[in-house]
């Protein structure tokens, strides 16, 4: 069995954000083992009492870098051949508590100021057809980055950016392996530990690790947050809406079931797994879709674009519910209500147009929308076939601000 080493890393010093102030080296330990001490209680309290329901894990692992928080620092270790700790992934420890947060490798979140979100219309089927389309993007993500660049995104940044090379070694090792048959057999057994080892590589590159202790009123937020019945409730579909078109002519909404707007939507889903590329101590509460996401730390709301991160404090974050009218052209969620029926092609009276043959009944649903917008110029908007999970997200996001 390989030997372990071990290190216990030295951060940078404390900025915390009530006071502004940088503590010696030796005051940093002697906190940094009283929230320790404090965290551990908290721990024991949680499994005892069941009020901190948001913490998963006590160590970390990311590829063959284990991380562990104790007195003395954030220590990692390292099993496996080849690899010293070094070069691993570079730990952070985040607390937050009701008198401030304190960063330990990181910087201090800006702070921006709040403002209503912007009202929607009602939004229809998305049927083809001549309309002008608007994209529901707000301002780029990199935009957001570049005004307020901090320690932890830029982290996030770069190990997003990183691409994995064990997928090109076991694809060149098999092909070769096929081209040299029967020796091929004895290429693949020595290349197999190769590309193993690269992938725990490629997992330690592109990994983010982040301790968290969150306390106080901070804490119950979080926990509110995290157990409310958006993300422990079983909703049947979640749609991101990407783009919207209002229909202005009789034409276009004659042929488009009645509608008053078309809009361009992709497929959602929502848990408590967070981005990709961090591993943390918490359950971290996201919304996903195929090219945007928003993750909600307990300090901070990351967006994703792409593999563009930006951060945000919940204070410059607003969140909308409404009920949405929904002419659903694909197969309707089993957890929706239907609330009446229309024709795809439709008179003005809003029977059937009998010139057109393959005229179909289409089922109008109910869905929840939630809208996020902030001052700097982020729009996402999020279609629930549940209402009440829009609802229990757009209350339990308010609450974080």
């Amino acid at each position: 069995m390989p030997a372990w080493d071990a290190l216990h890393l030295k951060w940078q010093p404390i900025v915390t954000e009530s006071t502004g102030t940088a503590t010696s080296q030796t005051t940093y330990r002697g906190l940094l083992a009283a929230l320790f001490a404090s965290w551990s209680e908290c721990r024991t309290d949680s499994r005892r009492k069941d009020d901190m329901g948001f913490y998963l894990r006590t160590s970390l692992k990311a590829g063959p870098f284990r991380f562990n928080l104790s007195p003395s620092g954030v220590g990692v270790s390292v099993g496996i051949p080849g690899f010293r700790v070094g070069t691993g992934p570079r730990g952070n420890y985040v607390r937050v508590a009701g008198l401030g947060t304190s960063y330990f490798g990181g910087q201090t979140p800006v702070s921006a100021p709040v403002r209503k979100g912007i009202a929607r219309g009602p939004q229809p089927a998305n049927l083809n057809t001549d309309v002008v389309m608007q994209e529901l993007t707000g301002t780029p993500v990199q935009h957001l980055t570049a005004a307020h660049p901090s320690d932890l995104i830029n982290q996030i940044q770069t190990a997003a950016r990183r691409q994995p090379l064990w997928p090109w070694a076991a694809t060149a090792i098999a092909l070769l392996a096929v081209a040299t048959a029967p020796l091929g057999l004895l290429l693949l057994l020595l290349g197999a530990p190769a590309v193993w080892w690269l992938r725990q590589r490629d997992i330690a590159r592109r990994s983010v690790v982040v301790f968290y202790q969150v306390e106080d009123a901070p804490a119950a937020k979080y926990e509110q947050f995290t157990g409310s019945s958006g993300f422990v409730s079983r909703v049947h579909r979640v749609w991101q809406i990407e783009a919207e078109g209002h229909l202005h002519t009789t034409y276009q909404r004659k042929v488009n079931a009645g509608a008053s707007a078309l809009i361009r939507r992709g497929s959602g889903s929502l848990d408590l797994a967070g981005p990709p590329v961090l591993v943390t101590n918490i359950a971290v509460p996201s919304l996903h879709g195929k090219e945007r996401s928003v993750h909600f730390l307990p300090d901070r709301v990351l967006v994703r674009h792409g593999r563009q991160y930006a951060d945000l404090p919940y204070a410059a974050v607003s969140a909308r519910m409404e009920l949405q009218r929904f002419i659903e052209t694909d197969s309707p969620p089993t957890d929706s209500q239907c609330v009446g029926t229309t024709w795809q092609y439709a008179n003005k009276s809003g029977g059937p147009d009998r010139r057109y043959n393959n005229n179909r009944q289409l089922p109008i649903m109910m869905y929840g929308r939630l809208t996020l917008t902030t001052p700097q110029g982020i729009l996402m908007v999020w279609d629930f076939s549940r209402p009440d999970v829009a609802a229990s997200l757009a209350d339990a996001l308010n609450r974080m601000r």
